[in-house]
């Protein structure tokens, strides 16, 4: 249960929490594994979101059932989309300049506003193992860096997530303690940032993570979209009830019943 008397500051990650990070190849991903047997749908997008987060990661039995199953198209589509996922990752890390140049995602949808919103209430940071530099012209590009008191990537501490070094170093940029800040993220690696300096953490589910490792990493509150962090921490500030995620509209004629 998350303790609001606790949080005087704010600690974003970055990919898959403000930003839409990898939305697109995730959806090319999933169409093409929407096509194999026993995956679907839901399912496919959530396999295709977790394959991108681990791109790096060999999948060669993934490959060899493919193959087994007589799917050549398919496993053709994989091998490009993930060579592509590992070519973007790489050329961030070893060309961070580059990178930088490169046109900032979306954000994930009402986070601009929430962030405007917030940063009448809270000092803000963000900490992600991207580059410092893209890091800062995707704040910049949607209009919010003013908004934060530090921005730590991949150098700008001796050691990254999920070692405390990058929210130890943005709660001294904010004059709080750690454990006095809130840590939002996507993935089991800003729960643990989080867990090892002592502080509280939020997760998300527009990004890359499951509710259930979530909470199993520490995740004291879990929202459906970033932007309902708002709807958590103002309530009056936010005008909402519920979750932004889209829903169906109710129905007039039950709603007169």
């Amino acid at each position: 249960m998350l303790n609001l008397a606790r949080v005087d500051a704010l600690v974003f990650d970055i990919d898959g929490t403000l930003a839409d990070t990898d939305d697109h190849l995730v959806a090319q991903l999933a169409q093409a594994l929407d096509r194999l047997p026993l995956v679907d749908g839901r399912r496919a997008t959530s396999l295709a979101r977790r394959i991108v987060m681990g791109a790096e990661t060999p999948v060669n039995a993934a490959y060899g059932a493919i193959d087994r199953w007589g799917l050549d198209d398919e496993l053709a589509s994989l091998k490009r989309l993930l060579q592509r996922a590992r070519d973007q990752r790489q050329r961030a890390e070893r060309h961070p300049a580059e990178a930088a140049d490169e046109v900032p995602h979306d954000m994930v949808p009402g986070v601009e506003q929430m962030l405007h919103d917030l940063a009448a209430r809270f000092p803000m940071s963000a900490i992600s193992t991207g580059s410092e530099p893209r890091i800062r012209e995707f704040l910049d590009h949607h209009g919010v860096l003013r908004h934060f008191s530090a921005v730590a990537g991949a150098q700008t501490t001796p050691r990254m997530k999920p070692y405390p070094d990058p929210l130890l170093y943005a709660a001294e940029a904010m004059g709080v303690a750690p454990e006095r800040c809130l840590v939002i993220g996507d993935t089991t690696v800003d729960m643990q940032t989080a867990r090892a300096g002592g502080a509280q953490a939020v997760g998300v589910l527009c990004g890359f993570g499951t509710e259930d490792e979530l909470v199993r990493e520490g995740a004291a509150e879990i929202l459906a979209t970033t932007s309902d962090l708002l709807g958590l921490l103002a309530p009056a500030a936010s005008g909402m009830t519920g979750s932004a995620d889209p829903v169906a509209e109710p129905d007039e004629d039950a709603a007169a019943g």
